[in-house]
């Protein structure tokens, strides 16, 4: 655990060292080269001795695609109140992000021509959904509806398999429930391999979504320009802010359960102006540790990742913040404090607000999507919205009147950038008569 205070002048420089990351470890980097290259060049075959190397699991081409039947009986496992699970998340997603689909629009500019914007949605996406031991069925509703809210036409999920080369029923339940029918037991840098350069088996893809391992984010980072991606997110990471009005078992179990996602590597602050809630959250942190399945492997993280700061004001608070720029940010602090540090703090990537808005709301079911920037991406990135499964093209349509009326200004700049061909492609359509 680390304490700071913002009395320490190098409060910020300790800060920045306990947020760096080895996000392009040359070790991973290296692997990954390795699959992505045998991927382009053996193709399915790579994929399924990668396939057997790393998930355990022998299986054919014919079997690297999900079945029917396999959709079918996952449905026929799920328990009813699952089910609802899935799909009233789904709606909250569905509801959420239908606010922010962005509206094709056309204006006049100063030359009188007709200028604006088209949206067009991806042609084809794929979306990793990690998978095995730990499958994130809320993964699939926080991707996959948003595509379909865009209009995609063509979802592909890649996940890994587990050893008997089966996937998650309730995983694929989840899929099933949210429209996808194209699903590869794929996992690792191998299925982002194959959406990237394509194999007998699976299409390339135009975009790749999804959060995974640092194999994962890795090759994501090496493949792009050949196809977009979305984000590199890393290990999780919470801040929780807490005054006096804080309920000191609330904000320890919001600890816990970011240091739960279990790579060791998660970051978790606790902040506050006074040292006695501070005190009292870490007593509580021993308390509830105690009864969690996953209580080991919290321990381990909540010893190098958890960061405890005694901020000496509400501006200190506020600059911390903006500084670490949190994937997740919980405001538990009194009421009329609320709307202050949220227009204040602009760097998070999804804010809880109040006593009663944990960040698991924003994991599982309220309505944004939890793939978000970490690793202090939040200062120049936001977390997967709509707008991400779109294109957008730029319209220019002009009249002769508009052409003349932008003569000089085209002349002008091709003047002063020596590119008499530009000038000269506006020009000869003034001096020729209309047709």
């Amino acid at each position: 655990m680390n304490r700071l205070s913002c009395d320490d002048p190098d409060v910020f420089k300790k800060l920045a060292s306990i947020l760096a990351t080895s996000s392009q470890d040359a070790q991973v980097a290296q692997v990954v080269s390795e699959v992505l290259d045998s991927i382009r060049v053996k193709g399915d075959d790579a994929l399924l001795a990668f396939t057997k190397e790393f998930d355990h699991a022998v299986m054919t081409p014919d079997e690297i695609r999900v079945s029917e039947d396999e959709f079918v009986r996952s449905i026929e496992l799920l328990a009813v109140a699952d089910r609802d699970a899935i799909e009233e998340a789904k709606a909250n997603v569905m509801q959420f992000h239908a606010h922010s689909h962005p509206e094709d629009w056309m204006a006049i500019n100063s030359h009188g021509g007709k200028v604006g914007e088209r949206h067009y949605p991806l042609n084809r996406i794929g979306v990793y959904v990690p998978g095995g031991q730990v499958p994130l069925v809320s993964t699939v509703i926080m991707t996959t509806s948003l595509a379909q809210a865009a209009g995609v036409p063509e979802i592909a999920v890649a996940t890994p398999p587990r050893p008997d080369g089966s996937i998650s029923p309730a995983l694929l339940a989840a899929l099933s429930l949210c429209g996808v029918d194209e699903v590869y037991k794929v996992g690792g840098a191998q299925a982002i391999a194959a959406f990237a350069h394509g194999t007998k088996s699976i299409p390339t893809v135009d975009k790749i979504f999804g959060p995974g391992n640092a194999y994962v984010n890795e090759a994501k980072r090496q493949v792009f320009g050949t196809v977009g991606i979305d984000l590199l997110p890393g290990p999780s990471e919470v801040m929780v802010i807490v005054d006096e009005t804080a309920n000191p078992a609330f904000a320890a179990a919001a600890l816990l359960a970011q240091a739960e996602h279990g790579s060791g590597k998660e970051t978790v602050f606790l902040v506050s102006e006074s040292y006695e809630i501070i005190e009292q959250v870490l007593v509580e942190l021993e308390d509830q540790i105690k009864g969690l399945e996953h209580r080991e492997s919290i321990e381990r993280c909540l010893e190098a990742g958890l960061c405890v700061l005694h901020a000496k004001s509400e501006t200190n608070v506020i600059e911390v913040a903006n500084f670490i720029a949190p994937e997740h940010l919980e405001l538990q602090v009194h009421e009329e404090r609320l709307e202050g540090f949220t227009a204040a703090i602009s760097t998070a990537g999804a804010i809880f607000q109040g006593h009663d808005s944990p960040t698991v709301l924003g994991d599982f079911a309220a309505g944004p999507s939890h793939v978000l920037p970490t690793g202090r991406a939040s200062r120049f990135s936001s977390g997967l919205r709509l707008s991400d499964f779109l294109r957008r093209s730029s319209i220019v349509r002009y009249d002769r009147e508009a052409l003349e009326a932008a003569r000089s200004v085209i002349e002008s700049f091709s003047a002063m950038e020596n590119l008499d061909a530009h000038g000269r492609s506006l020009t000869i359509r003034l001096e020729n008569p209309e047709a």
